[in-house]
């Protein structure tokens, strides 16, 4: 007999990562763990999706930098779109990971009571780096990004085990 696979038997598990404008890095980590799930054959079991606390650029594609570090380890952000957080989404997703302190304050702060356990940082999430925060890289140089995708790339590796062992 087959055993079923746990992250079937609930349904989708929906995961949103949140940042400010949702243009550098949400999205980065939106095609990351998007990347991860699909060479996993999880796709159909895992929903992602990225948001920002502020609507400050409407469907707008991510940043070009983003884009192009990301693309320079295999992932593609170029379909991506920038949305607001909306009120729906802390009923629709599972789990909601946010960038740094404020954007995860400002969270909070519009968040129902009964969703708040839902949303987390992204870097409790990380392994092998150490950082509170993943920093904003926008008014950086290219480190910056690559930092983020460091991090990132670490953090969404914890994600992907926490929600396979929740759904065991």
């Amino acid at each position: 007999m087959t055993k079923p696979n746990p992250l079937q038997s609930a349904g989708p598990f929906a995961v949103l990562f949140v940042c400010m404008g949702n243009i550098c890095r949400s999205p980065t980590a939106h095609g990351v763990f998007r990347h991860k799930v699909q060479v996993l054959g999880l796709a159909e079991l895992i929903d992602v999706d990225s948001a920002g606390t502020h609507n400050y650029h409407p469907d707008s594609p991510p940043d070009g930098r983003s884009q192009a570090h990301a693309a320079k380890r295999g992932y593609d952000l170029s379909d991506l779109r920038a949305r607001q957080v909306t009120h729906e989404d802390f009923d629709r997703f599972d789990l909601i990971l946010v960038m740094d302190h404020d954007n995860l304050r400002a969270l909070l702060d519009r968040c129902p009571p009964t969703h708040r356990s839902k949303v987390q940082r992204l870097t409790t999430y990380c392994t092998r780096h150490k950082s509170p925060v993943v920093p904003d890289p926008y008014y950086g140089g290219a480190q910056g990004f690559e930092q983020v995708l460091d991090l990132i790339e670490d953090a969404c590796e914890g994600v992907l085990k926490a929600v396979m062992a929740q759904r065991a």
